[in-house]
């Protein structure tokens, strides 16, 4: 099955964590997803920058095939400085639906693939760019990356310890939720506004943008009655010992959630302290009791709180790690592990599709391509010739 997106063509300019992220999203639904890429092994700061973005990557096997973030997804290797290169992309533009990129406001206009020049090709092309603080304002230039943008945005603040320094959440809220994720809701936004004027547009999605709209409630209630919410001290971040993490046994930790009285009524059943239940909403109580939940989490295993919890109508949750992940019922239950077969690396693992479409729902066609895998398929497409590819590989043109 395609998906619902497909027939969809979208020309992916992107690199790194936001864009990759936000067309992975749209290839899952069956859009056919381009990658074009610059030919020939990176130099420069675009070296160091794949350095950086693949480490971790580099030392499993078949990295390509395993990194999902490029799945669905053909690879045709194009250089842009190139005059006759260019005009080859000009092509797939008239033909295609959407274009994304991630290059910094300026850049595209520079190489001659900005949405005014685009759009004048092809006037129903959405165009979603996708940069660190948007097209606009004065940090619009600014080089940053996640944790930069967090931390303008108000995010970073929110998170950590009352007592310690704020906690970096990985690079999850502005590269992937931030930018990537909202720049897909822009782009499926997009495409439905134009199915009634029939006019692409352009989609300017800023990951400082992005992780100010995830703190939402935090600004409303700030707004609300002007208080600033202080890092670990919130209900949601760290400040009540009934919505906390406590290490078990079996140096794991088990994750509590009691927050509504019945819950915690629960909790303090479960654990033979039913004296504490009126002291749920009492601050000078709130030390002991976490100075107990500390203590009493040590004396059963992760997995045997979170069974023994949860037969007393509990919110409890397993802290598990990656390696951990694919044996868990749920996930299975939910197909958030799978399995792609490929030709070559055979049988690679990926995370699973996350919404869940009854009719129409996503899937997982193949694995990440090789850079310039698809070249002579998708310009013999585009009716360029054989011999012409071929001259045009040997100058450096395309890949």
């Amino acid at each position: 099955m395609a998906g619902p997106l497909e027939g969809i063509r979208v020309l992916d300019l992107t690199r790194l964590a936001p864009g990759p992220f936000c067309t992975m999203i749209l290839g899952d639904f069956g859009a056919d997803i381009i990658r074009v890429q610059e030919p020939g092994p990176p130099t420069g700061r675009r070296a160091e920058q794949a350095g950086a973005a693949g480490t971790k990557m580099a030392g499993a096997g078949g990295a390509v095939a395993h990194n999902a973030l490029h799945r669905n997804k053909k690879s045709v290797g194009i250089n842009l400085k190139d005059s006759e290169a260019r005009e080859i992309f000009y092509q797939l533009v008239r033909e295609a639906d959407v274009l994304v990129e991630e290059m910094r406001p300026g850049v595209a206009q520079r190489l001659g693939i900005d949405y005014d020049t685009l759009k004048e090709m092809n006037p129903r092309l959405i165009y979603c760019a996708i940069t660190g603080y948007g097209q606009t304002g004065p940090y619009a230039k600014l080089a940053g990356h996640d944790l930069n943008y967090i931390a303008q945005a108000g995010a970073l603040g929110l998170i950590g310890d009352k007592d310690g320094n704020p906690v970096i959440p990985q690079n999850l809220v502005a590269d992937y939720a931030g930018g990537g994720m909202h720049g897909a809701i822009g782009v499926l936004t997009a495409l439905f506004a134009r199915e009634k004027t029939g006019r692409g547009q352009f989609v300017d999605i800023a990951m400082m943008d992005g992780s100010m709209y995830l703190i939402v409630q935090f600004l409303s209630a700030y707004y609300g009655n002007g208080e600033i919410p202080q890092r670990g001290k919130s209900f949601a971040g760290g400040g009540l010992p009934y919505y906390n993490v406590y290490e078990t046994k079996d140096a794991k930790h088990i994750t509590l959630g009691s927050i509504e009285p019945w819950f915690f009524a629960n909790l303090c059943r479960a654990v033979d302290r039913e004296d504490l239940i009126p002291y749920q909403q009492d601050n000078e109580k709130r030390p002991e009791i976490a100075a107990f939940l500390v203590e009493t989490m040590k004396t059963r295993t992760r997995d045997e709180w979170f069974v023994y919890l949860n037969e007393t109508d509990q919110c409890v949750g397993k802290m598990l790690s990656l390696d951990e992940l694919e044996h868990d019922p749920q996930v299975q239950a939910r197909q958030m592990i799978i399995e792609v077969d490929d030709p070559i690396h055979g049988t690679v693992k990926q995370v699973g599709i996350g919404p869940k479409l009854s009719d129409t729902p996503g899937s997982v066609r193949h694995v990440a391509p090789d850079l310039g895998q698809h070249t002579d398929e998708i310009l013999g497409d585009l009716g360029i010739a054989s011999a012409d590819i071929s001259r045009l590989r040997e100058k450096g043109a395309i890949l």
